[in-house]
């Protein structure tokens, strides 16, 4: 019994790892490891720091690591893949990420996939990628682990309509700690 609880309480106390890498530490400590990973440090605002590199076989991503600023510890990484124009490149990239994701973690916890538009305005691609971009596209999948979860959608980025797959690594010990400090500020 004392084996198992032990071992349970191992798993439970790792955290999520993004490229080999457990999602821990100060913004510094973290960019360090990813600049030693291969990734190329654009810019730090707000407690964002903001990378670019190869990810998962995808050249010029965007990966930007998120702390919560007081505690300066670092809790979430969001890969922003290529943006693409045209649906069939989109949906491509969501299904070979969400493909790859599933042999390593198992079949997602949750799974959207629909369009919240008539099924007559969605026939075509390009009528698909118009949906996209009026934020009318909700494909998403969840991989909940022990140390965290992955979610992986397609977005609209509003700022320059662009449609990219995203990809977020949410440690579970570091998220509780950043929501415990924000609930302080309630």
């Amino acid at each position: 019994l004392m084996v198992l609880i032990s071992s349970s309480f191992a798993q439970s106390s790792e955290h999520l790892k993004f490229k080999g890498v457990p999602i821990d530490g100060t913004l510094n400590e973290y960019v360090s490891k990813m600049k030693q990973a291969g990734f190329v440090l654009e810019g730090t605002e707000d407690g964002v720091a903001l990378l670019s590199g190869e990810f998962a076989g995808y050249s010029d991503c965007v990966v930007g690591v998120k702390t919560l600023q007081k505690l300066n510890l670092v809790h979430e990484i969001v890969v922003l893949f290529p943006s693409q124009d045209k649906w069939a490149g989109l949906s491509y990239d969501y299904e070979r990420l969400k493909t790859m994701l599933t042999k390593k973690y198992g079949e997602p916890d949750k799974c959207m996939e629909k369009f919240n538009a008539p099924s007559y305005m969605i026939e075509e691609k390009k009528e698909k990628m118009c949906q996209v971009r009026m934020n009318n596209c909700k494909y998403h999948s969840i991989f909940n682990t022990d140390n965290g979860s992955i979610t992986l959608m397609i977005s609209n980025e509003g700022y320059d309509n662009s449609c990219r797959v995203k990809l977020f690594y949410t440690d579970k010990i570091n998220s509780e700690i950043f929501d415990n400090a924000a609930m302080e500020d309630l």
